[in-house]
């Protein structure tokens, strides 16, 4: 079978479904837990992004409100550190973890970490080979066309390899962050170890989203070799 539920989906893709919806989950849920949890000194998060930003030279990179829960990131190009609501005005510890975590990127980009260098060039082309590459595939593998089957998994690898390139950035982030937070003495000890539970957790969701694209890739692969096995 090409197309829905086949034997690879079972084996590959069901089982990363399943534990990138458990990383959702588990990140949601941490988050919640410790969004109770309120700094010693009452700051917030967008007080935690500027303080960071400041004490790294970083006085040009704003920091704003977006719309939306968890849609907290880095933009390099506009060089603004965009904070969710909950996590924007909010002084709970996890809040703390999230802001610290995005000015781990902005830190990332001064420095020139070749990671996140990487992972920028990637955007256009990875943005294209996840819309089209799978279904060029699967259009390739049910019509016996190799030449759109191979262009389609080729296009699909650079939005994996986007994925793959993520994992690095993002856990570099979170490692400044921790060390910022540590050394700088903005929270203290017992502070600290609810917001390595909620960087730990948000570090899943991309492990869990890497592997749906790999565990992707590789059931279009073999639905490929099985398709020429059977031509």
């Amino acid at each position: 079978m090409f197309f829905g539920i086949d034997k690879y989906y079972i084996m590959l893709v069901l089982p990363a479904f399943l534990f990138s919806l458990y990383a959702q989950f588990k990140v949601k849920g941490t988050f919640s837990k410790y969004s109770g949890y309120i700094n010693r000194r009452g700051l917030t998060g967008a007080d935690i992004a500027r303080e960071i930003l400041n004490r790294n030279g970083l006085y040009d990179v704003q920091v704003e409100m977006v719309p939306g829960e968890l849609t907290d990131h880095y933009d390099p190009k506009s060089r603004v550190v965009r904070l969710s609501e909950v996590v924007c005005y909010s002084t709970s510890v996890a809040a703390i973890g999230v802001a610290a975590h995005e000015t781990g990127h902005a830190i990332q980009h001064k420095v020139g970490y070749a990671p996140l260098g990487l992972r920028s060039s990637l955007v256009p082309m990875a943005n294209i080979g996840s819309s089209i590459g799978p279904y060029m595939a699967i259009f390739g593998i049910m019509f016996s066309w190799q030449l759109l089957t191979n262009l389609g998994i080729v296009f699909f690898t650079i939005a994996v390899a986007f994925y793959l390139v993520t994992l690095p950035v993002e856990f570099n982030a979170s490692s400044r962050a921790i060390r910022i937070l540590e050394s700088s003495g903005m929270l203290s000890y017992e502070e600290m170890a609810p917001v390595k539970k909620v960087l730990s957790a948000a570090a899943m969701t991309y492990v869990a989203s890497a592997a749906v694209a790999m565990a992707n890739l590789l059931r279009l692969i073999m639905l490929s070799n099985d398709r020429r096995r059977n031509d």
